[in-house]
């Protein structure tokens, strides 16, 4: 079910983006990776799956490891009546990732741009980003520039937009 890492490696390779890589352990959410206590250049950040109340739309919401975000006011803002997680069967389908995996990257798999990507703009100022290559055992320090540049390759026109917190 899982998107092929060797084939998003070689696609990074041929836009000529560099990463660092960091193998660990699994990690299935923030506290895990927290658990770890190691210091790690960059920004950890938090990816969302949801969708919209019909199921109709759907968004890659990335943020901070740390923050809570209010789905009731980020639904709002956007116009939208109500946004809520998708479900497992749904990232399966859009991103090819599991539950746990999900990153930026995944947009690789999403070859018919149903996702939208949504950046908080508090984290979007940074310039070093974590990233999971389709699975939650490795972690790809990616540059700002280049995570650009990976965007327009996949098609994907990242929203940077304030996300309001709980």
């Amino acid at each position: 079910m899982s998107g092929d890492k060797s084939k998003l490696a070689a696609a990074l390779a041929q836009l000529a983006i560099d990463y660092d890589v960091i193998d660990h352990p699994a990690l299935h959410g923030s506290l895990d990776a927290d658990k770890l206590l190691v210091d790690r250049p960059g920004t950890r950040l938090k990816n969302l799956f949801l969708r919209d109340n019909e199921g109709k739309r759907h968004f890659l919401v990335i943020t901070a490891h740390d923050k809570q975000l209010d789905l009731k006011a980020i639904a709002k803002q956007q116009g939208l009546s109500r946004l809520g997680f998708a479900s497992d069967e749904r990232l399966a389908r859009y991103l090819k990732v599991q539950p746990g995996c999900v990153s930026m990257l995944a947009l690789f798999n999403d070859k018919q741009n149903n996702v939208t990507l949504w950046l908080d703009q508090e984290i979007w100022f940074n310039e070093l980003f974590h990233c999971h290559p389709f699975e939650n055992t490795s972690t790809w320090l990616l540059k700002k520039a280049d995570l650009a540049q990976f965007f327009v390759s996949t098609g994907h026109q990242p929203k940077v937009v304030f996300l309001p917190a709980r």
